[in-house]
């Protein structure tokens, strides 16, 4: 009996092997061999459904067969496992996005996919260490820093929680919050990726060995990572020195490569802002446009920071990387989530929140950033602002919070080196039918009148706008405090 039972259990098990199928998630190829090594059999497109020939990967690909009986092999990453007589697939997590863990994007946790996530870590003095009492590592390489003070408490919202709650643990350290795993996809994965920073603190050595690039570089930051088929994921940082490389395979050589582990810089002292958004193909395309625009700092030929692979087309536009662009008007780009994309070049000398309100259509605007000298002083839609373009049209208000609170606390928004500093890029609308959730790259730094090349004036970089009501109410919570006063 025990022997029937045994062949029965075994008999259903291959059955349900035998049946198990994936769908097609991003346009892929069906490749005679587990390699790009050659030409493909044909390309495959969502929702097409293949079934598994056998049920592990090799070499990152599956082995499939497609309902019209063509066999080869698909990349792991642009399909998704499907459940077995109706069985939900193991490990799926409620409320997660419609995405397959294999693709490129965002993470709240490890394969726990979202299309979209905001991260704020507060400074020292608000939110001292890390959350319940975790202790601080180095996942990404270097070693524990024994600094006076830091934070690596955090509060997060995503595409599919929008409203800003507080995370466990410490911030970029784990698997389990979203800057470690969205990270952890990247650096000790397969993908191709562009990491930029100006701010290296010369690991690596770029802009003549100096610890940072000035103008006319880009003040921007982050990490744009991407598969084969060229689908990516982005995240953008404001950390200095962090990060410094893109995979295991190259490791920074001074260096810590963790969020908490970087000794040129304390990068957990003050709050700082990431935020994260998967892409397509042609999202990819876009990002890197408008990463050239803002003319960030990079270098095609490190591999510590740039891998380049993937559609040709992709290739093309990494290696004019590392450039000044040159260009003098801003550009503005949908991505397939809905995000808008603004870049401003370096050689549009004008302040920048005053740029993103105008793109907006002039609506109001409330902001944080690193706020010091030379410091841009809030305004009202009647300021005149003589560092203009006409071109822009004309901006709205763009207030300067220097306070807000969460958890019953305040935060400081001062840009101080000091526990109650502030170094996220933040923007919320105050006005208008949108509601505006903004995420940048630049600081209120620099002139309305004047010196026109002044700071952050003479600089490019990134915003990613969300519009979204529960999001933009709950950044708009965090933002609300003092604000500095209203300049000619």
């Amino acid at each position: 009996m025990k022997r029937l039972l045994c062949l029965l259990v075994v008999s259903l098990l291959c059955i349900a092997a035998a049946a198990q199928t994936a769908v097609v998630t991003r346009n892929v190829n069906l490749r005679p061999d587990a390699s790009t090594n050659n030409d493909p059999i044909e390309l495959l497109k969502p929702p097409a459904q293949v079934t598994l020939v056998e049920s592990g990967q090799t070499a990152g690909f599956y082995h499939v067969t497609t309902p019209d009986g063509k066999t080869g092999f698909v990349w792991a990453k642009n399909v998704k496992i499907q459940s077995v007589a109706g069985l939900p697939t193991p490990g799926a997590a409620p409320g997660t996005a419609s995405v397959s863990a294999n693709i490129p994007s965002p993470r709240i946790a490890k394969d726990q996919p979202v299309d979209w996530w905001f991260v704020f870590k507060f400074n020292a003095a608000s939110f001292p260490g890390c959350a319940g009492n975790a202790k601080p590592a180095c996942p990404f390489g270097g070693t524990v820093q024994s600094f006076a003070a830091s934070s690596q408490q955090y509060a997060f919202a995503s595409s599919v929680s929008k409203v800003l709650h507080a995370g466990t643990g410490c911030a970029g350290d784990t698997v389990t919050d979203p800057v470690g795993a969205t990270f952890d996809e990247i650096y000790n994965g397969t993908l191709n990726y562009v990491v930029w920073n100006d701010q290296f603190y010369q690991d690596p050595e770029l802009c003549g060995g100096s610890d940072s690039c000035g103008a006319p570089w880009g003040h921007s930051k982050g990490v744009l990572a991407w598969n084969e088929d060229g689908d990516g994921v982005v995240m953008q940082v404001t950390t200095p020195d962090w990060p410094g490389s893109g995979n295991k395979n190259f490791p920074r050589k001074s260096e810590g490569n963790s969020l908490d582990c970087t000794q040129s810089d304390n990068d957990i002292l003050v709050s700082q802002h990431f935020f994260s958004v998967k892409l397509t193909k042609d999202d990819v395309l876009k990002v890197l446009g408008a990463l050239h625009n803002a003319d960030v700092v990079t270098d095609p030929a490190n591999q510590q920071i740039v891998k380049s692979g993937g559609p040709a087309d992709i290739q093309a536009l990494v290696s004019e990387l590392g450039k000044h662009s040159g260009n003098t008007s801003v550009t503005v780009a949908l991505l397939s989530t809905g995000i808008k994309l603004i870049s401003k070049p370096s050689a549009l000398h004008a302040p920048p929140w005053q740029v993103v309100s105008a793109t907006l259509d002039g609506v109001d605007l409330r902001t944080a950033t690193w706020w010091a000298n030379p410091k841009i002083p809030t305004t009202t839609s009647s300021t005149t602002i003589a560092c203009w373009d006409p071109s822009l049209g004309k901006p709205g208000a763009v207030e300067i919070a220097t306070s807000g609170h969460f958890g019953g606390k305040t935060i400081g928004l001062k840009g101080t080196a000091t526990t109650s500093g502030n170094h996220a890029k933040l923007g919320v609308s105050i006005s208008g039918t949108h509601h505006y959730a903004i995420f940048g790259d630049m600081n209120q730094q620099g002139a309305i009148s004047g010196n026109c090349k002044s700071s952050q004036n003479g600089r490019g970089g990134l915003f990613f706008v969300v519009d979204d009501a529960q999001l933009a109410d709950s950044v708009k919570d965090l933002l609300t405090g003092d604000t500095a006063p209203t300049g000619p």
